[in-house]
């Protein structure tokens, strides 16, 4: 290899600089939306109320036991100490379609809550991101600790998130054209088996999406190393100005 061949260390570095920023990104992602212990909470009890229910067409055996398992995912998170944010959000999403259910006497309307949530945060990607204000960004934002320093400081993030939402948003309302129409004319069985079935690739899609996006976007501006170093700089600043206060006696007395 020539000397004109071997990479710089400006090449090098750049090189480095890009891999870190994927890593970081990939970590970033993977906390937010739960990695694969996420995703099988989320898929888990739907999956086991649409099977109870194709074999016995029993509503309450199906709804209980979906709940009972969204429960149990919950007390596993906590006898671990794990972050209980996804499975938590399962329990709510169950016991929601469990009461539409019960209430109604359709075991159609145990979907009906998630599709509802799910038509409701298309619309809110995609508003957010018209105005400037993406909301992948307001939920990204504090997990790469930049908070929302991307919307005046960091544009080429801005246009990222922008992007990332919009992905989202699309995604979710193509779903949504999809299961909207089944919830009409298809029976349950037919039903749940298409909303399970749609649960993790439309999600794999939407977040593989945003990771292309932010990992060719500038890196995060961290706004609480740059707090921590301010409070530093203010403290040895009041140190310093304590030492000449203390010092200032002192040279008076040698003179005198």
């Amino acid at each position: 290899m020539t000397s004109l061949d071997k990479p710089t260390t400006e090449e090098t570095s750049a090189d480095t600089s890009a891999d870190d920023a994927r890593a970081v990104t990939e970590a970033a992602l993977f906390e937010a939306f739960g990695g694969v212990r996420g995703m099988v909470e989320t898929v888990l009890p739907g999956l086991l109320f649409v099977s109870i229910y194709t074999v016995n067409k029993n509503l309450h055996m199906s709804a209980l036991a979906a709940l009972g398992v969204a429960l149990v995912m919950v007390v596993v998170r906590l006898a671990r100490r794990d972050t209980v944010k996804h499975a938590f959000s399962g329990v709510f999403g169950v016991g929601f379609g469990v009461v539409f259910a019960m209430m109604t006497g359709n075991a159609k309307d145990f979907y009906l809550p998630g599709m509802l949530y799910t038509l409701g945060l298309a619309v809110a990607y995609i508003v957010t991101a018209m105005a400037g204000v993406p909301l992948i960004g307001l939920m990204l934002g504090p997990v790469f600790k930049e908070n929302l320093s991307w919307r005046t400081r960091n544009p080429g993030r801005k246009k990222a998130y922008t992007k990332a939402s919009w992905a989202w948003g699309l995604i979710l309302l193509a779903k949504c054209a999809i299961l909207f129409p089944l919830y009409w004319w298809a029976d349950t069985t037919q039903l749940g088996w298409v909303l399970v079935a749609l649960k993790i690739p439309p999600f794999l899609l939407a977040v593989y999406l945003t990771w292309v996006f932010l990992a060719k976007a500038p890196p995060p501006i961290d706004v609480f190393a740059e707090m921590e170093a301010e409070e530093r700089a203010e403290e040895e600043r009041k140190a310093a100005a304590a030492e000449e206060g203390e010092g200032a006696p002192a040279s008076r007395h040698r003179r005198s």
